[in-house]
């Protein structure tokens, strides 16, 4: 998915009127029908105090010159900016969303979506993937093919710092049926087709990918990446993901 037009920029939308103090219903709506209404807005916004304790673990692993990919409305990056004086850049295909960013304080924004992050950008010290931005690698082709090129645009001893969920502990008759149904197509049990919708916004489908520790350990083969540990918070996991010596 590229950069988002205004009328399809249904989360970017719902960040800023939260923003702006408006009571939102964010909703995701799944290729099969599934629909759920997100807790996302508040989330989005929150303040350090409030974060999971494995978010707050995670802060500790930033260094250098960070990119934060799917930035949103900017909370890890901002954080990092003025708490830890790190020179951080965030990317999203939201341009509502940096906005927010912006106006909360954060220095360096780019809109630009993941399959656009390259070297020109510079080099990277962390590449930070937080809130289940795994996800945005959409699938595992386009995983190990962006997993490559980070190898390629950051320091010897960059970490990527990302977030994903253990997908298959669920008991959710809906969704152990979708990941059956995405199984039986060829695709990963977390290969997610959602969009979000908001009021009149609608964003286009796209492929979000929610995977185990164990295939997230498999998408990193050949890819100069692996797991140097995991913080965990019940379903929910961080990955500090290291080069290979």
């Amino acid at each position: 998915m590229g950069m988002l037009k205004d009328h399809e920029d249904a989360q970017g939308h719902v960040i800023y009127d939260f923003y702006k103090g408006k009571d939102v219903d964010e909703v995701i709506e799944r290729e099969d029908g599934y629909i759920d209404a997100s807790t996302g807005p508040k989330m989005y916004l929150s303040e350090y105090k409030d974060w999971a304790p494995h978010e707050k673990k995670a802060m500790k692993f930033a260094k250098g010159k960070v990119l934060d990919i799917g930035s949103g409305a900017g909370r890890h990056a901002i954080y990092l900016q003025n708490e830890k004086g790190l020179d951080v850049l965030g990317i999203d295909n939201s341009p509502m969303a940096q906005k927010v960013a912006r106006e909360r304080g954060l220095k360096k924004t780019k809109p630009l979506p993941i399959t656009q992050v390259n070297s020109k950008l510079g080099q990277f010290d962390t590449i930070m993937m937080l809130g289940n931005n795994f996800g945005l690698f959409s699938n595992v082709k386009r995983a190990k093919w962006l997993l490559k090129r980070f190898h390629g645009m950051t320091s010897e001893d960059a970490r990527i710092i990302t977030e994903s969920m253990q997908v298959h502990e669920t008991d959710n008759p809906d969704h152990l049926w979708y990941q059956e149904y995405n199984r039986k197509r060829g695709r990963m049990s977390g290969q997610v087709r959602i969009r979000v919708r908001y009021k009149k916004f609608t964003n286009p489908w796209f492929d979000y990918l929610i995977v185990s520790k164990d295939e997230m350990e498999m998408i990193l083969e050949g890819t100069g990446w692996k797991v140097s540990q995991y913080l965990d918070n019940e379903h929910q996991y961080i990955a500090i993901i290291e080069k290979e010596e």
